[in-house]
């Protein structure tokens, strides 16, 4: 047996371990006391997503796309770092917040918490990290977003962005329920998320608002607020106007 084939299934117990701790999601109404480490996590990860948005926005290559987007979208997903690990086995799992649009108001509303985690196999090798920006376009692309968990491809369909020349004229053509982009080492393009597995982080959002609640209380019944997501709301709101 050759030296790669026995490190196998030490990699494969490092990735599902890895993997398996990022996607980790509470049971619905299972109430975990708020750790003071949970709140400057939340804390971080609101801070790091709108950092992240703000580059995807500041970006030639993906802005035009997005900004054709954002006026009609429902809900914005964003993961500031989202990591891949493989050898032969590979997989990936990050954490971001989620923010839904109210259609009568025009307004923002969250960020609810998330992760996202993804399985593959096949001739791979090497790791990095990516940020990752879903956008839900449909009704049922938010309804999936809102759920416990959700497969990505099969509770909603999901197409790659289009990026570069040309890119904000083909959004028009797009009819997928949510539409994904990615950006790793400089290079920008459409995410591959279609598989992988998007779930609620309970502990944070009961860490970030003070109570247990789930992500349609967040976001659409909008029963707490966070002072604190403020500037990150605003970026979404300049975007989606096209300011």
């Amino acid at each position: 047996m050759s030296a790669n084939c026995r490190r196998c299934p030490r990699l494969v117990v490092a990735l599902s371990i890895l993997i398996g701790g990022l996607t980790f999601a509470p049971l619905p109404g299972v109430l975990i006391p708020a750790q003071a480490d949970d709140v400057m996590d939340a804390q971080q990860l609101v801070e790091k997503s709108r950092l992240a948005f703000e580059g995807f926005m500041a970006n030639a290559e993906l802005s035009g796309s997005l900004r054709a987007l954002l006026p009609h979208a429902k809900a914005v997903l964003i993961y500031p770092q989202n990591f891949r690990l493989a050898f032969i086995f590979g997989g990936s799992g990050g954490s971001g917040v989620l923010l839904a649009r109210d259609e009568k108001s025009n307004t923002w509303n969250g960020p609810a918490f998330y992760t996202l985690g993804q399985f593959s196999f096949g001739l791979q090798a090497g790791g990095d990290a990516a940020t990752i920006v879903l956008v839900a376009l449909t009704d049922r692309g938010l309804s999936a977003l809102l759920s416990t968990s959700a497969k990505l491809g099969a509770d909603a369909s999901v197409a790659l962005g289009p990026v570069g020349a040309g890119a904000e004229a083909a959004t028009a053509n797009l009819s997928a329920d949510i539409v994904s982009y990615s950006e790793a080492k400089g290079l920008y393009a459409g995410s591959s998320v279609n598989g992988a597995v998007v779930a609620t982080r309970g502990a944070l959002n009961q860490a970030y608002y003070g109570k247990d609640l789930t992500p349609a209380a967040i976001l659409v019944s909008r029963e707490a607020t966070n002072p604190h997501a403020a500037p990150l709301i605003a970026a979404v709101t300049r975007a989606a106007s096209g300011r």
